[in-house]
């Protein structure tokens, strides 16, 4: 069970209000901490799944004011140990819905805001796992291609896009355009100068199995789009979930650039094409994914900002990728 410990410092009169607000959440445990100029440190523990609740009733009452500020830290353990709950009690139906099981929206997109961000780390690994990949192209080496997938650069720019259409957070689906055209533009210009420095064999299995699109393809970028995205939200590590995600973006936008590089135009519009069906299908997995988990911004016009934005948003990546299905099936 995972716990989060809330801290944050009050007025003595804005903390005796926070006791009566706290009685509607279920709370492992609630101290205040008197400190010097008639202010209260409150230190509420809880269940991760009830922290979202509690934080916008914070956010919301006592946030805006001046000097204020809400401190969410991870528990890794507590002693006594919390009780676990009874599976059904009198208040407490079984059929009554259950909290998402995932961490709180905050936690989510400080996790993933830095994704979005196109730093000179970011573009380092970039180039370093481009040429990774083109190394194990052009020696036919699953192992080496995997080698590369595993710094999988394209996985946080993608997931942040997710969560900026689902937010309807313009300022984050902005950064997250930018860190992810810079990374696919690096990506197409390096591969293209080392496909004109060295021969690529495009009857190669593992450059000739990227030039051809499948509906197999389809199904697995969209399972890897549903892996990143849910990976972030149950706060598990993404480094595993970052090797599925390059497996369908990383390799193929590679090969593009070595065969149009090495004077194979028609082989590698088909590279092209398969990437493009998967960067849509990893985009279309994550918001969908992140709709099924419950996110959604805190306040009601924000709401209707990102219900907006996730519409139009979905209606986009849909019609693409049912017009590159089209093309797939008819040629």
């Amino acid at each position: 069970m995972a716990l989060r410990l809330i801290e944050m410092v009050l007025t003595e009169q804005d903390s005796e209000e926070v006791l009566e607000l706290l009685k509607e959440h279920k709370v492992l445990e609630h101290r205040q901490v008197r400190l010097s100029d008639g202010e209260v440190l409150v230190r509420i523990l809880l269940e991760a799944e009830q922290s979202e609740a509690v934080l916008d009733l914070l956010e919301k009452r006592y946030a805006d004011a001046e000097g204020n500020r809400v401190v969410i830290l991870a528990v890794e353990a507590t002693l006594p140990r919390p009780e676990p709950e009874s599976a059904a009690t009198p208040e407490q139906p079984l059929t009554e819905e259950k909290e998402p099981e995932r961490i709180r929206r905050e936690e989510l997109y400080e996790d993933i805001k830095n994704g979005a961000t196109c730093s000179p780390v970011y573009l380092t690994m970039v180039v370093l796992s481009t040429i990774v990949a083109a190394v194990g192209l052009y020696h036919n080496s699953v192992t080496i291609i995997i080698g590369a997938m595993v710094i999988a650069p394209h996985l946080g720019p993608n997931v942040a896009l997710a969560l900026a259409t689902t937010l309807g957070d313009l300022p984050l689906a902005r950064d997250a355009f930018k860190t992810n055209l810079s990374g696919i533009a690096t990506t197409t210009v390096l591969s293209v100068i080392i496909g004109t420095l060295v021969s690529v064999d495009p009857t190669l299995s593992e450059v000739a199995l990227r030039t051809r699109v499948g509906l197999d393809d389809i199904v697995l970028a969209l399972a890897s789009g549903c892996a990143g995205a849910l990976a972030f939200t149950i706060g598990t590590s993404t480094t595993l979930i970052g090797v599925a995600v390059a497996v369908a973006l990383l390799p193929p936008l590679v090969t593009f650039g070595l065969l149009l590089g090495g004077g194979h135009p028609a082989l590698a519009m088909g590279a092209l094409a398969l990437f493009l069906v998967n960067l849509i299908s990893v985009n279309l997995a994550g918001v969908v994914t992140f709709l099924v988990q419950g996110i959604h911004p805190a306040t009601w016009w924000e709401k209707d900002q990102a219900e907006k934005a996730t519409n139009t948003a979905l209606r986009l990546w849909v019609a693409l990728l049912a017009a590159l299905v089209v093309l797939i099936l008819l040629f």
